[in-house]
């Protein structure tokens, strides 16, 4: 999985489809958590909510774990070369140290996984994450019924096979990763909706 190739035309892409809300759902509850000191973002891309998050922290410790080479250049440009410790690697490859980030963020990136690789990305990110820890998370949902459902299944067909064609992702189809946050020690606080319930923003917390 890389998206080297879809780097420099996915801010157009994602424009084009989505206008604003994806990066809305990115930073829907970013002002609302309290003030991070170690960052774990996975699969960040161009660097949009990096920008947007280090302006409301500018202090935080943000490590980015991210395959494509060309999408780490584009958010290093956007952020800085000092702002972040950018790590190019696929996240199933990168070795973390346990408990030590106090934020999680997955936008747009666990959508990439079949249901078993999904369960331990999950799992391996939550060892990773503190006692205490938040978990933000902005990705698409299939509404459960209605037209809504049915415009949310025609945009997840274009959109999976599109990326699977462009970028090997192992998935075909979405996988809901609520239950294996739940099984980690995580509980959602906080979620928004948008596109006719297509986009979801969520905000998970851990309890010690």
């Amino acid at each position: 999985m890389n998206f080297d190739r879809v780097a420099t035309p996915y801010r157009w892409l994602e424009t084009a489809a989505f206008g604003q809300q994806l990066q809305q759902a990115r930073v829907a509850f970013v002002r609302q958590i309290a003030a991070p000191r170690r960052v774990l973002v996975v699969g960040e891309g161009n660097g949009r909510f990096l920008a947007a998050f280090l302006r409301a922290y500018p202090d935080a410790a943000v490590t980015c774990v991210e395959a494509s080479a060309r999408m780490i250049a584009l958010a290093r440009k956007r952020v800085g070369k000092e702002q972040v410790d950018f790590i190019e690697a696929d996240i199933r490859a990168v070795a973390l140290p346990p408990a030590q980030y106090d934020l999680i963020v997955t936008h747009f990136v666990l959508d990439c996984f079949c249901e078993a690789t999904l369960r331990e990305v999950v799992a391996k990110l939550a060892r990773a994450a503190t006692p205490e820890a938040s978990w933000l998370l902005a990705d698409f949902r299939e509404p459960p019924g209605g037209w809504e459902q049915r415009h949310a299944q025609f945009w997840l067909r274009s959109m999976y096979g599109f990326f699977r064609l462009t970028t090997g992702i192992d998935a075909d189809q979405l996988v809901d990763p609520s239950p294996f946050l739940r099984e980690a020690g995580f509980a959602c606080g906080a979620q928004r909706l948008s596109r006719f319930e297509m986009i979801k923003s969520e905000w998970w917390r851990r309890s010690a």
